[in-house]
């Protein structure tokens, strides 16, 4: 699968959304698209019954290990260009600035808590996107959604980019687990053909396979910042 990745290169390709870009999504059957809709609300369920639990605990913890309010949210891009809010668990500290990081620049890790790296490393802080998953803005797995400045810029930037809109977001995907975190050119550019490659061969196997990879994520930590 790996060695697939690199074989995008046809120039026809239209990156602006217009109606001569061919559809990558067009071998997704409907069984495949009523399958990962079912699965998609039986993780929710999961996923929020888990995230209460969490919350308690976190509302214990946080006060010494992460001070502020529990939640974060974002405006982010789904489904057909649309925004929408995404909820997760707070890891980091206010930026006093009050300034948005661009779309290109690192991430400030200095004002990641110690509790919130434990979070971001685990993927515990991703729990609240189950609520997303639950009224159908997002999916178990699918390209992750970005701050919706970023989305803008990237979607006029980087190739490959405006085909990831033709799906729901994911909690995960094939680029989180092959690619993990991306904040530079390259890396973006990297994580934009892992979506197409998953939105263009889309099947129960890969949501399998991501699913698990997924899981070895949490356990060790890899690709988090």
């Amino acid at each position: 699968m790996k060695g697939d990745i690199t074989r995008f290169s046809n120039p026809d390709i239209s990156f602006s959304g217009d109606s001569t870009a061919p559809d990558p999504i067009a071998k997704w059957s409907g069984t495949f698209f009523f399958s990962k809709r079912l699965l998609d609300i039986l993780s929710a369920v999961i996923g929020l019954v888990t995230a209460v639990v969490v919350a308690l605990i976190l509302l214990v913890l946080n006060p010494f290990f992460n001070p502020g309010p529990l939640l974060f949210k974002q405006k982010r891009m789904g489904l057909w260009g649309r925004p929408f809010t995404l909820w997760k668990f707070r890891t980091m500290t206010g930026d006093p600035s009050g300034a948005e990081r661009g779309p290109v620049a690192p991430l400030e890790e200095d004002r990641i808590t110690a509790l919130g790296r434990f979070l971001r490393r685990s993927r515990i802080d991703e729990l609240p996107n189950f609520f997303s998953v639950l009224i159908g803005e997002m999916s178990l797995v699918g390209p992750r959604p970005d701050l919706w400045s970023h989305a803008l810029w990237f979607r006029d930037n980087i190739p490959w980019y405006a085909q990831r809109i033709r799906v729901r977001p994911g909690i995960t995907g094939l680029a989180q687990i092959r690619g993990g975190y991306a904040d530079q050119i390259i890396s973006i550019n990297r994580k934009a053909r892992y979506d197409y490659h998953y939105i263009s061969r889309g099947s129960a196997r890969m949501e399998l396979y991501i699913i698990l990879r997924t899981i070895s994520v949490m356990i060790f930590g890899t690709g988090a910042k």
